[in-house]
Order: C-alpha cells, then sequence, then structure tokens
C-alpha cells in the first residue's frame, strides 16, 4: 500500500531506494545488586567501558577521509566531550557506591537525571543535544554488555550497511542517527535518509547539507511506518517521503533524477562564464568557507572570491586550547595564496549561541542556556569580553594580508561603541606588526548586519566602515523572534516577511547610496529563489556555498536587473510578498 510521510526538508534533491531500518538502539539494561565490597571493581568496569567507546570514537576521528564533511568531525567532538564529562560516568560512581547498582544501571540512572535536565531547557538546540548523550551512554551500555568486544560497539548504521549488499540503491530510516554512525553511512551505499526527530540544525541536517544527501527529518513516525526493504522516495525539496509508490510516481521521480543529474552537468559549464545580467550589471558570486581545505571547491564552482571564511571553525573541535596565533595566521595564509589575488573576508570568531567552544561542560552549557545564548555573550561581544584573544586573531588577520587580499568582517554588531572598540584594538595591533617589523597590507573593515538594530542604524554605521554584508539567518531569526532551531516554529521562520523584506531592502539601498559595497551572506543569497529579489533591491555581491553558485549564476545570466528593480515597490508594498513576487517576477517580467 502506498503512503506519503511528511517531515522537514533539510537537503535538497531526490533520492529513491529500498528502506534499511534501524530501530531505536536503546540497550537493554540489567539491574541487579552488587556487594558493597566489589563497588570500586564496578565502577572500574564502567570506566573500562567508557573507555572502549572514547577510543573507538578517536579511531573514527583519526580515520576521516580527507573529504569528509567538516561537521562530522565537530559531532564525534560533541560526542567525545559528552562522554567524558564528569556529570556522566564519574557521578554514576555514586550509584554504584551509595546504592549498590550494577554498573549498567547505575549508567542509567545518571541519564535519566541529566534527561529531565534537558528536558527542563527551553531552547530547542540544546534540547537536541539530549539525543547525543543517550546515543553515547548506549554506546557504553553495548560495550559493557558484549564484555568490551571493541568490534560489537560499531553503530547501528555500519552494521546494517554490512548485512545489505544488492544492486538496489539504499535509504536509511531510523529514529535519529549518531554521529559516529553517520561516518558509516558516509562510506556505505545509503543515498540519502529519513528520521523521526530532529530539526534543521540536528546533527543528521547539518551533515546531510555538508554532504548533499537527500533527507527529511522530524517526521515523527517514520520508522515505524516504514517497513524493511520498502520501496522509498525521498523528495528532499518538499519534504515528502513516499512509500511504495506506484508505477508512474516512481517513473516521475526517476525522470527528475535524471533531469537533476543532467542540470547538474550543464551548469558546470557555466564556471568560467561571467555572472552578468541581461542589462549588462556585473555580479560578484563568492563562496562561504569553514576552513582553508574549502577554497578548492570554491575556485572549482567559479567564485569571485570569498565572502565569508568562518573563522570560529579554526577554535572549534579542540581539547580545551584555543588556536594560537601563528596557526590562525597559517590557516588565513593559506586560504589568501590559494584564492591568488581573489578577495578574501575573514569573518571575526562567532562563538556562542548554537557554536559553543568545545571546551564546554555539561554543566556550562546548561549555565550557557540559562543566560540565553542567542542573546548573550557571543560573537563580537565575546570578542571583545576576550580582549587578549581578539588581539591575537586580528594579528594573524593582518599578518596574512600581506599575502593577498584581506577583509575583515566583524559579526553582530549592535552598537556604534562596538565598532570604536574594534577600531581601537586594530590600532594597537598595527602598532604592535610595525614594532615587531612584521609585514601587513590595506585591509578592509566591514560589519555584519544581523540584528534589527544595526539594520536602523546602519545610516550611522557606514560612516565608520569600508562594507556591510547582511547575514539573513540571523535578522530573519531576530526580526522574528523565532528560534530557526526549533522545529515547533519553523513554519513561522519567513525570509517573504514584509518586516524582513523592508530591513533587507533598506540596508542595502542604505549601503549604496553611501558609496559602500554590500553583499548578502545568509542563506538567501544561495538561495535561487531570492536571487531575482535580491538583484531587484540591487544586490550585486552574493556569497553562498559553492555548490550553489552555479544555480544563483544561471538565474542572473537569464535576469534584467532594471525590470526587476521596477516591480520591487510592488513587492515591498504587498501584505503578501511572496505572492505578488511569484506574480511580477515570472520568467516573462525578467526576459521582456
Amino acid at each position: 500500500m502506498s503512503f506519503q510521510v511528511f517531515g522537514i526538508p533539510v537537503s535538497r534533491g531526490v533520492a529513491i531506494g529500498r528502506a534499511v531500518l534501524v530501530a531505536s538502539s536503546r540497550v537493554d539494561v540489567a539491574h541487579y545488586f552488587i556487594a558493597a565490597a566489589d563497588a570500586e571493581q564496578e565502577y572500574a568496569r564502567l570506566v573500562r567501558g567508557r573507555d572502549v567507546v572514547t577510543r573507538e570514537l578517536q579511531s573514527l576521528k583519526a580515520d576521516l577521509p580527507d573529504d569528509a564533511p567538516h561537521e562530522l568531525d565537530a559531532l564525534l567532538d560533541v560526542h567525545l566531550l559528552l562522554l567524558n564529562d564528569e556529570a556522566l560516568v564519574d557521578a554514576a560512581r555514586d550509584w554504584i557506591v551509595d546504592r549498590h547498582y550494577n554498573a549498567e544501571w547505575a549508567l542509567s540512572a545518571q541519564l535519566e537525571v541529566l534527561a529531565r535536565q534537558f528536558d527542563e531547557m527551553e531552547d530547542d538546540y540544546l534540547r537536541e543535544r539530549k539525543a547525543d548523550l543517550e546515543q553515547v551512554v548506549e554506546r557504553v551500555l553495548s560495550a559493557l554488555a558484549v564484555e568490551l568486544d571493541d568490534a560489537a560497539v560499531a553503530g547501528p548504521a555500519a552494521v546494517v550497511a554490512r548485512d545489505f549488499a544488492g544492486e538496489d540503491p539504499l535509504l536509511l530510516v531510523a529514529a535519529d542517527i549518531a554521529p559516529a554512525d553517520m561516518i558509516q553511512f558516509k562510506r556505505s551505499v545509503f543515498q540519502g535518509f529519513i528520521t523521526d526527530i530532529g530539526g534543521k540544525t540536528s546533527h543528521t541536517a547539518i551533515v546531510a547539507r555538508s554532504m548533499d544527501i537527500p533527507a527529511v527529518v522530524g517526521t515523527r513516525e517514520a520508522s515505524r511506518l516504514i517497513r524493511q526493504d520498502d520501496w522509498v522516495i525521498i523528495d528532499g525539496d518538499a519534504g515528502t517521503v513516499i512509500v511504495n509508490p506506484s508505477p508512474i510516481i516512481l517513473e516521475e521521480y526517476r525522470f527528475r533524477q535524471r533531469q537533476s543529474e543532467l542540470e547538474r552537468a550543464r551548469l558546470a559549464r557555466l564556471r568560467h562564464t561571467p555572472a552578468i545580467t541581461l542589462d549588462g550589471q556585473r555580479i560578484e558570486l563568492h563562496a562561504n568557507i569553514e576552513l582553508p581545505g574549502d577554497t578548492v571547491a570554491a575556485l572549482a564552482s567559479g567564485a569571485t572570491g570569498v565572502g565569508l571564511f568562518r573563522s570560529e571553525f579554526l577554535f572549534m573541535n579542540r581539547d580545551g586550547d584555543l588556536p594560537t596565533e601563528e596557526e590562525q595566521f597559517a590557516a588565513y595564509k593559506a586560504a589568501v595564496e590559494a584564492m591568488a589575488g581573489l578577495p578574501v573576508t575573514i569573518r571575526t570568531v562567532d562563538i556562542g549561541a548554537d557554536k559553543p567552544l568545545d571546551r564546554m561542560s555539561v554543566n556550562e552549557l546548561r549555565h550557557e542556556h540559562v543566560l540565553n545564548p542567542a542573546m548573550g555573550l557571543r560573537a563580537i561581544r565575546w570578542s571583545l569580553a576576550e580582549p587578549s584573544m581578539f588581539r591575537q586573531q586580528l594579528r594573524a588577520i593582518y599578518r596574512a594580508s600581506a599575502f593577498g587580499k584581506v577583509k575583515l568582517l566583524i559579526p553582530m554588531v549592535a552598537h556604534l561603541g562596538e565598532i570604536r572598540q574594534v577600531q581601537e584594538a586594530i590600532k594597537r595591533v598595527k602598532v604592535q606588526l610595525d614594532d615587531a617589523g612584521q609585514m601587513y597590507g590595506r585591509v578592509e573593515v566591514g560589519v555584519m548586519i544581523e540584528v534589527p538594530a544595526a539594520a536602523i542604524m546602519l545610516p550611522h554605521l557606514v560612516k565608520h566602515v569600508d562594507f556591510v554584508s547582511i547575514g539573513t539567518n540571523d535578522l530573519i531569526q531576530y526580526t522574528l523572534a523565532i528560534d530557526r532551531a526549533d522545529e515547533a516554529v519553523a513554519h513561522l521562520y519567513d525570509p517573504w516577511h514584509p518586516a524582513v523584506l523592508h530591513l533587507l531592502a533598506g540596508s542595502i539601498a542604505q549601503a549604496r547610496a553611501a558609496g559602500k559595497e554590500v553583499s548578502v551572506c545568509g542563506e538567501m543569497a544561495g538561495d535561487a529563489a531570492f536571487t531575482d529579489l535580491l538583484l531587484g533591491m540591487g544586490l550585486r555581491c552574493f556569497s553562498m556555498h559553492p555548490s550553489q553558485i552555479p544555480s544563483v549564476k544561471q538565474r542572473i545570466l537569464r535576469a534584467d536587473s532594471q525590470r526587476l528593480a521596477a516591480v520591487m515597490p510592488r513587492i515591498l508594498d504587498s501584505d503578501e510578498p511572496a505572492k505578488t513576487a511569484a506574480e511580477a517576477l515570472t520568467p516573462q517580467s525578467r526576459l521582456h
């Protein structure tokens, strides 16, 4: 019988294959009392189980292929952090010593204590970390259950991948997928996946986007409704899962797959074609990168520069220490040299909110939640609160500027005072470099427009900076008071909201009127559905994931920016701008 399941689309595309079910991996736990004299020995057994899993996760990290998404490495670090936090195994010792529980029972009891604490958190991102904690505990329980047999603690996805060999493409269906298992997923024949839980920032969603694999999460009951070996279609564009499709539906989606493959090949031929509109407007298409090695994909896509180097990824996935000035300098220099004269915009570290440093413990994560991390000490606020660290990063960036064109981007600015503090820090850094006889070039300084306050006061901000970059992800979130990681309110996260469009259009217009370069580096820049809108608003510089550049470039080549600008007042004045734009920004309106 054919039926459909609906969820949250997190990675685009179509995948067709047979379902491989991974049921909930919660391990059955034996409950028994131990003799008081055996408590320390029992605790030692628990520690050995933890150590086995620690070594396994470390081995998985070390064996990651060079082309593995950076997110996988980061997610493994999260599990290692939780696994070795004193709030887990160390705290379970009390259950063993005081209550005389066996190791498995003690660990499960401590999991319930921590799980309740996560459940009480209002922040969805932090609540999702409960799933990580459960996955970590399950792996330790598995290690204990099989007498520390390392080969048996491989995750469910790894086992399934070995058990299902055949010619049919396979799709993974699970309640959730642990990051460690995602590595096996990467290496296996799976071509897409479906999960019951998860939001747009869940681990499965993050990895799906980085691997460009069709995926739908948050289906709630997919793993219960779908049976082993069912034929399944994943529509990653619509967030729809079609189970046991009819021959007609199956052929329709296979046609879509073939068309998608042909379209990708055709778009790849645009790599060296300049992005120029029909009316002669040259558009810059920059790439967003996370590490120096990402410049390879940026250049391969035809990027005209790096519009956003997320430097915080150099600060994450570390064992408590921060990168030294030399480490940072080497990374920035590598990126600048790789881009061979093209501009590289380096954003100062954007730590906080959903990107805590790995040195944070479980207790510190709870502390961050109490402070409301999205509104707390993050981005430039954190940097200014750590002046020594900030100057160290600035020195590394300025030193790298001696090897190519570097631009400095300050995130989450809301006050003129923050700009003045940054300028003072830059002056001090230049003096330090001069005294040390170290070379540096001219570095343009810009601000990110991510909060409504910055968009509203932009006429004042632009007097103090060289360029502006609009981060639409946070601008939408803060404008609408919507946590974009919360699936319960995901439907309210609306880039077409009139307030968002007015802030966006106003920011672009004010920056251009001041003669300052303006770009958009949020998700809207890489979504071809918004390309005409942004062109009509006057945007001439887009920054996005390298894989999105071809489709956006194609849209630009077919657009007439003057005609698009002429319909902008109608869209901005509309109560339903998405509907009005769909009518006004048709292919006919672009070409005629």
